[in-house]
Formats: C-alpha cells, structure tokens, sequence
C-alpha cells in the first residue's frame, strides 16, 4: 500500500469516526461500540474492496449511523441528512432502513439475516454471470442465529466465491461474552467445515484489510475473514465492555476520541 492510499484510507476512517461520534453525541443514542468495532472494516470495504454495482451488506444493524458516516462520506448521504439522524421522520433510523438509499438495499438489524440476503445476491449474480461481488459484514452474535448457518450451507453448496463475509468478531453481544452466552471456538474450524476458505486478521488494522482484495479474486471457495476487533475501540472508558453497546457517550470522553481522531 503506497504512501498516497494510505494518507487516503487512514484520513477517510478518521472522518467516518467523528461523523458517527457527533451523529451519537447529538442525539444521545447508544450502540456506540458497535459502530466503533467495525469502523475501519467498513470504511475498507467501501473505499478499497468494492467496485461498480458491488454491494455491502452491514447485518448487525446497530453499527447504522457507522454505515451511514460510510456513505456520507461517499457523499451518497448528505450532511443535512445526517443531522436528522434518530430524530422523529428520519430516513436514518437506529437500524438500516428499506427503500430509502440506493445503497442500502435491505433493512438490517434483526441479527441473523444479512447472510442470507448476501447469499441471494451472491446466487443472482452467478446466475447472471455478472462479476458483482457482495461483502457482507456480520456480528460475531448473530453466529447465534441458525439462518446464518443456513446461507453459509447455501453458499458453500453453490460456491458463491462472490461472496464475501466479514465477522466483526469482538466478542460482546447484547448479554454478555458471545463465547459465555453461545461459545463458537473453535470458529475457524467451524467454518472450514463449512467450505470456507478462512482468513484471520485484525480488524482495526486497514492497511492488512486492504492486502486482502487480491484474495478475493483468485479465491476457489468462499471467504469468511474472522476480523478480530474490540467493541467500542478508542473508547478507553469501556473499551471491551458490555456498556459500550448501550450506554450514549458522555462529554469528557466524546472530546476525549475527538481529540485522538484529530492527532
């Protein structure tokens, strides 16, 4: 990655960051953790992986207002519509809505459908012979959920390598350690047994996510990339806490990430 991409990569991360931090701040919203975990991973995927009509699907649903600073900062989402978020009559809601932004193509957050979703455009653009690839970015929780397992069945049978799932894998959900509410070690054999090539990586790390791009394309199975993160990264208070997913944050340490974003 040359010193240009990465000014480019490290500077569009740190803007997608103070967007959603102010967007949180002002309307005193929680889920925080869950947008700070998967920052970079989104920011990567829509800045570095996709191309073209490719599609991103963001299944945990509670990192929306990650997803929408993404798309604002792919001005695909005006400013002005980012101050109305969580406000009443907002077109962005808690959750990604339906039918209200192009790149946005279905509503997210009842955890445990974005792989199926991503499985079924994986499947039409095979049928198709169309080389749109679909990333799709799951929760770590929602491996609770047997309809994940089920499109990752489907994927495998009909070797979507197409498709491409990112696990935001942080290791809270909304009760508790995922591995103490549903354990999922041995996850990488898990999914290998699946069919899955699986990639291991940090999550925080975007010059790495960016490295993987050429993988997807000389790929002879689908990918699951494990993409270790820690939920509510940069903010110290609750950094890996289980409040981080739903405590709003307060004014010291909003100035407190402000102030690290800026250096």
């Amino acid at each position: 990655m040359d010193k240009e991409n990465q000014d480019f990569m490290e500077e569009r991360i740190k803007s997608v960051k103070r967007r959603f931090l102010n967007m949180y701040k002002c309307a005193n919203a929680g889920h925080l953790g869950s947008s700070l975990s998967c920052a970079e991973i989104l920011t990567v995927t829509k800045f570095a992986w996709m191309r073209g009509d490719d599609k991103m699907i963001l299944s945990k649903g509670h990192a929306a207002a990650c997803l929408y600073s993404v798309l604002a900062e792919d001005k695909q989402i005006t400013e002005e519509q980012i101050a109305t978020f969580y406000l009443n009559n907002t077109t962005l809601p808690a959750h990604p809505p339906v039918n209200k932004y192009p790149a946005i193509p279905f509503a997210t957050g009842s955890l445990g459908h974005g792989l199926s979703i991503a499985a079924g455009f994986g499947f039409s653009s095979k049928l198709k012979k169309s080389d749109r690839k679909t990333y799709c970015i799951t929760s770590d929780g929602e491996l609770n959920e047997g309809s994940t397992w089920e499109a990752a069945l489907f994927i495998n049978q009909h070797q979507l390598t197409n498709v491409i799932w990112i696990i935001d894998r942080n290791r809270l959900q909304g009760y508790g350690f995922t591995d103490e509410v549903m354990a999922l070690e041995p996850l990488d054999d898990k999914l290998k047994s699946f069919g899955f090539e699986v990639i291991g990586i940090d999550g925080h790390d975007y010059k790495a996510l960016v490295g993987l791009k050429s993988k997807f394309e000389n790929t002879k199975k689908p990918i699951a990339i494990i993409a270790n993160t820690i939920k509510g990264n940069g903010w110290k208070s609750l950094e890996g806490k289980l409040d981080c997913h739903y405590l709003p944050i307060n004014i010291e340490d909003f100035d407190l990430l402000q102030a690290d974003l800026r250096n």
